[in-house]
């Protein structure tokens, strides 16, 4: 009988270990449930450990935040009529770059070429509807295209030189 309730103990003992070890395994700073229209999901921040799960429609990284980036930084309101776009041969550039402006009125246009720390490079006029832009003696690196007219900014680009 004495054998019996001590195996019975080791028995429950080593459940309650083992459901020990398959615990939780973070321990999450914030969380919430968002619902929409489409679903509803529950997320966390400050998860340590995440799992990816993959599907026909995709996959999904669960417990990892995510960051997203934004290639065109600013703008101001006044561009009604001016399209502007630029061209990076290849993306990201190893040494060229061909801003477009479309539809080019030969304004007074120019553009400034910074890097990070926010030194100007470069800073010319812009002559036509093309206008091909030279980093092939920078070093690898990020940098921002300023396109101004009369001197307010219209629009700046994120370029990255490798």
């Amino acid at each position: 009988m004495k054998k019996k309730k001590s195996m019975f103990c080791l028995l429950l003992l080593s459940c309650f270990c083992y459901a020990a070890i398959h615990a939780q395994q973070t321990i999450p700073a914030t969380g919430g449930n968002a619902t929409g229209s489409g679903g509803s999901v529950s997320y966390t921040v400050g998860q340590i450990t995440y799992q990816t799960i993959s599907g026909t429609n995709g996959t999904v990284a669960q417990g990892v935040q995510q960051p997203y980036e934004i290639s065109i930084v600013t703008a101001i309101e006044n561009t009604e009529g001016i399209t502007l776009e630029y061209r990076v041969y290849p993306n990201p550039t190893r040494g060229l770059i061909t801003l477009i402006i479309k539809p080019y009125d030969n304004e007074n246009l120019k553009y400034r070429l910074y890097n990070l720390n926010g030194i100007l490079l470069q800073d010319k006029k812009v002559e036509s509807e093309e206008t091909v832009i030279s980093m092939e003696n920078l070093s690898s690196a990020i940098y921002f295209l300023k396109v101004l007219k009369d001197n307010n900014e219209i629009k700046i680009f994120k370029i990255v030189k490798r």
